[in-house]
């Protein structure tokens, strides 16, 4: 709050001419803005913000049914914390074209870096589920034109998810992308591609940046940074990674304290409160006012 980050139009400018760099950046995702604090402080490059993880915090199936205020929300409260660059998933953009338009306002004014709206039909599918089903090629182009278009910042990055690959096949995919890219995408996410030869076949296919989705549980293999950098491609996500360590943590430990009626087996691997207070700059508020931090930590 009271720590300024860098100015988005700042953070998005670096963010595109890393994108021309070259170098592969890492992106994991961030549940929250303590867990975009956190990768920032591990080196990463970036974080990504999931609208599969948004919904699964809401207690909901990634169907399509958050709302661009919850999800802009989002954005902005994890944005605003970090001097990395942000990228979002806006699903199929809420609505039509001037929906569209209305999004990714609503994401700059947020302080997000780039977007990513994908082909799939609403009520949208997990991109690693069956039987998605996916727009038209000629709808798809209205929508990314209409993003490009109605940015305010020439660094904000509109990104094209196309699904096409599971229901068209990957020849299909390209030549969706290819479109998208003509339509005013400056960025691909080919989703739910299986193996390296496909992200090869990708990469050699398009020249625009690409976005590698490394997601577990899913169709795609597990591609190692070094891979994805020989690849050629720009950015990997890990979208929904923390969210499932801590899910699984937590389910691990409420089971210790229903079954013990103690907490003590598993304090040592919990984050401690100096490590949380070293994390939120809880000393640092202490420039502000020195009521807020008159103690020490045992």
């Amino acid at each position: 709050m009271l720590f300024k980050t860098d100015l988005p139009s700042n953070k998005r400018k670096a963010f595109k001419n890393a994108l021309a760099s070259g170098k592969l950046m890492q992106f994991p995702g961030a549940m929250n803005p303590l867990t975009a604090k956190l990768i920032e402080n591990k080196g990463f490059d970036g974080v990504y913000i999931s609208g599969a993880v948004l919904s699964a915090e809401l207690g909901l199936p990634d169907i399509g049914l958050t709302t661009l205020s919850e999800v802009a929300g989002r954005g902005h409260q994890i944005a605003r914390v970090t001097n990395l660059p942000t990228i979002i998933d806006i699903d199929t953009g809420f609505g039509e074209p001037m929906s569209v338009a209305r999004t990714v306002q609503h994401m700059e004014d947020a302080g997000i870096c780039a977007v990513h709206l994908e082909d799939q039909q609403n009520p949208k599918r997990c991109g690693h589920l069956d039987n998605k089903s996916i727009v038209s090629v000629d709808e798809m182009c209205r929508k990314v034109k209409t993003a490009a278009e109605s940015r305010t910042d020439e660094n904000f990055i509109i990104m094209a998810r196309t699904d096409a690959k599971a229901s068209e096949g990957i020849d299909a995919a390209i030549d969706r992308a290819k479109a998208y890219i003509d339509a005013g995408a400056d960025m691909i996410f080919p989703e739910a591609l299986w193996s390296e030869k496909e992200f090869e076949q990708f990469r050699a296919a398009v020249d625009v940046p690409l976005l590698a989705n490394m997601t577990e549980f899913g169709k795609t293999e597990l591609l190692t940074t070094k891979q994805l950098e020989n690849l050629g491609y720009n950015v990997v996500i890990y979208p929904v990674t923390t969210l499932r360590i801590a899910m699984g943590a937590v389910d691990r430990g409420l089971s210790v304290i229903k079954d013990q009626g103690t907490q003590s087996p598993l304090v040592d691997d919990m984050q401690t409160r100096a490590e949380l207070y070293d994390l939120l700059r809880y000393e640092e508020y202490n420039t502000y006012d020195k009521d807020i931090f008159n103690f020490k930590l045992a």
